[in-house]
């Protein structure tokens, strides 16, 4: 999501002062009424390789977006593109009847990706649905598409991804909510409200569309931070999932009370000189 100009509070961007020091790419490149799907991306962040590695400098992945971070590495396949209408009769159904009548069509259409995915993921079980209706083949065939990650690709990059005892990650989630509304997040989301608006993609971000239901009303502010808070840590839950599939992954255990100076420069020497990590 920091792709969005405008998007800064809630999408936890650097502040402008690190950026004129050290250099970003890849934030700032869409308004937020635009849809950024991730073709778009892996457009401009192989562009952004290639310039950096011009410099002759390595690059760092930095960020919470391992399905991003998985089409970099090994590439994506080619589905079919959205259908909004389509989208939208099935979560209407999801809403009238609940989430697993969605689960259970695609159990017969596509029984390999229903087995994996959770009957209340609604996002991916829309999708499959939607593939497999549009293009005529199920999700669970297109993936195939994906380049395998042997060999020398797999070798080819190191990852480090912290891990947090789950009490101080709620700590910190919820400090960081507070943050967030205390630098005027529902400034923010009127700001973009009352400008070019937001895209389907940008409004399902996390603490943006909660505040933008809060400003509809829809529940108080105390109930809107609490919510943040839930989907941030269901959210963090999904990422460490989906980060243990990686196969180059290093996993760093960072104490509550450790400096982030001191973080920074194990994942230094994890990256550029394992060796001398004690």
């Amino acid at each position: 999501m920091k792709v969005y100009r405008g998007l800064d509070i809630g999408t936890g961007k650097p502040a402008r002062a690190i950026r004129e020091k050290v250099p970003f790419h890849l934030l700032d490149v869409a308004d937020p009424n635009e849809s950024f799907s991730l073709a778009r991306y892996l457009e401009q962040a192989r562009a952004a390789l290639e310039e950096i590695r011009a410099r002759g400098r390595p690059a760092l992945f930095v960020g919470g977006t391992p399905l991003y971070l998985r089409g970099l590495l090994y590439g994506i396949f080619e589905g079919p593109a959205a259908d909004w209408a389509l989208r939208g009769e099935l979560m209407q159904r999801a809403q009238e009847h609940g989430p697993e009548i969605l689960h259970e069509e695609l159990r017969t259409l596509d029984p390999a990706t229903a087995a994996r995915l959770h009957p209340r993921d609604l996002v991916r079980v829309i999708r499959a649905l939607e593939v497999v209706r549009v293009s005529g083949r199920p999700i669970s065939s297109h993936q195939q598409q994906y380049p395998a990650p042997e060999g020398a690709a797999a070798a080819a990059h190191k990852m480090v991804a912290l891990r947090r005892s789950e009490a101080d990650l709620k700590e910190r989630i919820h400090r960081r909510v507070a943050r967030m509304f205390a630098a005027g997040l529902l400034d923010e989301v009127r700001a973009v409200l009352e400008g070019p608006g937001f895209s389907r993609p940008a409004q399902k971000a996390i603490g943006y569309r909660e505040a933008m239901e809060h400003l509809k009303g829809a529940r108080s502010l105390g109930e809107t931070m609490e919510l943040i808070e839930r989907n941030t840590w269901r959210m963090a839950r999904k990422q460490r999932a989906w980060l243990k599939s990686f196969p180059a992954v290093q996993w760093l255990d960072v104490a509550a009370d450790e400096p982030a100076e001191a973080t920074a420069e194990k994942v230094r020497r994890l990256l550029f000189a394992p060796e001398n990590l004690n």
